[in-house]
């Protein structure tokens, strides 16, 4: 059995309320668990000490039983300082798209066209 330690959603519509449980890896997003780890809330200020509740002892005990975080259960024990997080990078991301390029070009051939006269 495969497991994760991951969030289940709670809270009502548009107001999420996150649980960090460990579960089996098949079972659904907010269905059955095995233990209960903590809770986090995003709506509350970063700053708030209520904003993120997370047992690390425990979590360091299911990782030791061979329990895998997730992507954003990992971020918390990285702040945390148990485990490091890589940092991950996609360039091409960050690179803006056609319209954007073709937009760029007509800008600077304008800025181009109106400084020769000036000269």
């Amino acid at each position: 059995m495969s497991l994760k330690i991951r969030m289940a959603r709670a809270g009502t519509k548009k107001r999420p309320v996150y649980h960090i449980v460990v579960a089996d890896s098949r079972a659904p997003r907010d269905g059955r668990y095995i233990e209960r780890l903590g809770h986090f809330n995003p709506l509350m200020a970063k700053d708030n000490a209520d904003r993120l509740k997370f047992d690390i002892e425990k979590a360091k005990g299911w990782m030791a039983k061979g329990a895998t975080p997730s992507d954003r259960v990992s971020r918390f024990l990285d702040e945390a300082g148990v485990m490091k997080r890589e940092t991950r990078s996609n360039p091409e991301k960050a690179k803006p798209k056609k319209k954007a390029q073709e937009r760029a070009a007509a800008a600077a051939k304008a800025a181009e066209g109106e400084a020769a006269p000036a000269a």
